[in-house]
């Protein structure tokens, strides 16, 4: 099989993308190798692919005009669509760039989808559950009040996929994704974030005083639950999906299924790296919210989906691959 994926140069995207061809299929990979951060990791990412099943293609999705023709004449079987403008906080400083690279770039590998007649899996976030209290978060509550522009442009993307699910009867999965960390991660991250500010001894920030609490999901268990949804798009037949869609389109959350206490969290850091992180303490930030967990029923009974890994490991794997990465 091949595999068309969006954001190849990103953490999620390259992760899939070794995991797909380790198993035997192929991968176009798009990116438009933005600068939201350093674009020597999005390279470097890259040169970790196994280049006989990878073709990589420098372009914006956004721009409808230059994806159709670097589509034009390749041939793949599923789509993932996972580039997005990501970061809750940004989305307060730069809006625009989540319109255009969140909404109209979604309705355009949509259209990718359509003219294919083909399934695709596509990114959607915690971030839509916004404030809600109800712990924890299933696919099932309504999630119609975003704290965040980031958010609401995901929540747009689950709606405008429902229709083109009911339209076309395009099979459409949209993922939940719930903190995801480990190797190869994001500087924007809170473990890059915070490794990067031990070792260099500066203190952390810690919203809310510590009181917040986040669902970590190790990124190979995230990449476990994508290949999951690749492997089994939903059927067409008028049965309720997870979401509570009938047509074509279903809607998971991938966790790990535990809220950590940060502040447990930051104790597993400080383990790993061998130092006491210095902290200041701040008040909760726009856009933030208390707590993250997600409720995992649905893609564990559709699809068999298990995490296996703790923050207790994963958070360690990941200070190794920092320090090797950056040679400290």
């Amino acid at each position: 099989m091949r595999v068309l994926i969006t954001g190849a140069a990103g953490f999620i995207g390259a992760a899939l993308a070794a995991r797909l061809i380790a198993r035997g299929d192929s991968v176009l990979g798009i990116d438009n190798l933005n600068d939201y951060y350093q674009v020597s990791l999005k390279k470097d990412r890259l040169a970790q692919l196994e280049r006989t099943r990878f073709v990589f293609k420098q372009v914006d999705f956004a721009d409808n005009a230059a994806l159709t023709a670097a589509l034009e004449g390749e041939i793949f079987e599923r789509v993932v669509h996972l580039g997005a403008q990501a970061g809750v906080r940004y989305s307060i400083e730069n809006p625009h760039a989540y319109v255009q690279s969140n909404l109209v770039g979604h309705v355009n590998m949509l259209e990718v989808a359509r003219a294919r007649d083909i399934p695709m899996v596509y990114a959607s976030s915690s971030s839509v559950y916004g404030g809600n209290t109800k712990l924890p978060f299933s696919v099932e509550d309504r999630a119609d009040h975003p704290v965040s522009l980031y958010a609401a442009t995901k929540k747009a993307d689950e709606l405008m996929s429902e229709t083109y699910a009911h339209l076309y009867r395009i099979p459409l999965t949209g993922l939940r994704f719930f903190t995801v960390y480990g190797p190869w991660g994001r500087p924007d991250m809170m473990l890059w974030m915070f490794t990067q500010k031990i070792l260099a001894g500066i203190p952390i920030p810690v919203f809310n005083n510590g009181d917040m609490y986040r669902d970590f999901t190790y990124i190979d268990d995230i990449v476990s639950g994508v290949v999951a949804c690749v492997d089994a798009p939903p059927a067409d037949d008028n049965a309720a999906k997870a979401g509570g869609s009938t047509k074509p389109h279903a809607l998971y959350n991938i966790g790990n299924h535990r809220s950590e206490k940060l502040m447990d969290v930051i104790t597993v850091l400080e383990d790993a790296i061998g130092r006491k992180a210095q902290m200041e303490m701040l008040p909760m930030q726009p856009g933030d919210v208390h707590k993250t967990y997600a409720d995992i029923d649905a893609i564990q009974h559709d699809l068999g989906y298990a995490p296996v890994t703790s923050v207790e490991v994963g958070v360690p794997e990941f200070v190794k691959w920092y320090r090797a990465y950056h040679e400290v």
